[in-house]
């Protein structure tokens, strides 16, 4: 098997050829360099661009990525440091709490041991009064 020959030529000679090979491609109107490589004919369809993105942040329109890495790197430690004064501001409230309802819980209790205290005692009182033989009109 033998392989095909393949010519190579210049720009100037592939051009001299294909006109000296067909007169029609010679008639033929060269493209317009846009970006598709085609032009639409319709005058009044608007030749679109690249939009311009003004209304972006700051930190995007720094030009340099290491430059908006180190912002995004400074605003992450800075709400993680925020999370973690929040995070203590809640843990510390939450230790007053425990400590308030600590303190109602005993001043209830004391008081409940009271009541029940001084509940003893009147029925102490009156089982003595009963075993002393004396009524209600006696002691009153």
């Amino acid at each position: 098997m033998s392989e095909p020959e393949t010519i190579s030529l210049s720009a100037s000679e592939s051009t001299a050829a294909a006109s000296a090979t067909s007169p029609e491609q010679s008639s033929a109107r060269p493209l317009a360099q846009t970006s598709g490589g085609r032009v639409s004919g319709k005058t009044w369809k608007v030749h679109k661009a690249a939009t311009v993105r003004s209304l972006l942040p700051e930190g995007l329109k720094t030009k340099k990525w290491e430059d908006r890495m180190e912002k995004t790197k400074k605003a992450q430690a800075i709400k993680k440091l925020e999370a973690e004064l929040k995070e203590e501001k809640l843990a510390e409230a939450q230790r007053r709490k425990e400590i308030t309802m600590e303190r109602k819980k005993a001043a209830e209790e004391r008081r409940r041991l009271e009541e029940d205290k001084a509940k003893m005692g009147a029925r102490k009182a009156a089982r003595l009064r009963r075993r002393a033989g004396r009524t209600k009109k006696i002691n009153h």
